[in-house]
């Protein structure tokens, strides 16, 4: 099964990014975002499967939110960006689609894992 999953590390405190609310989107024929999925890292940062099971994975653009402003307030934590939008292609919809965000209070950097 086609899967698509993401991993929020805190690096400037050297840490997974437990509680932190995502949304998966998919942006649709006429241009309009479409919430498929939302959910909440995990203790160790993850959520594993974003994309729900009677949805298969098709090939598109797909957006992730991240809601840093409620993980950086969870956390006491001055932040920059409010939230995280990261917007990526599926052109193989048997793949699976891992992407993972490095976080801090004044920066992020986000790359397709394995």
């Amino acid at each position: 099964m086609s899967t698509i999953s993401t991993h929020v590390l805190d690096t400037a405190r050297g840490r997974p990014a437990a509680g932190l609310p995502v949304r998966l989107e998919f942006k649709d024929e006429d241009g309009a975002w479409r919430e498929l999925a939302s959910g909440l890292t995990d203790a160790g940062g993850r959520i594993g499967a974003l994309l729900p099971p009677a949805r298969p994975l098709q090939p598109g653009l797909y957006r992730l939110v991240f809601d840093t402003a409620a993980y950086f307030a969870a956390t006491e934590t001055e932040g920059f960006y409010p939230y995280v939008h990261v917007v990526f292609e599926v052109r193989a919809a048997g793949e699976h689609h891992h992407v993972p965000l490095l976080l801090s209070p004044y920066g992020y950097t986000t790359y397709r894992g394995s």
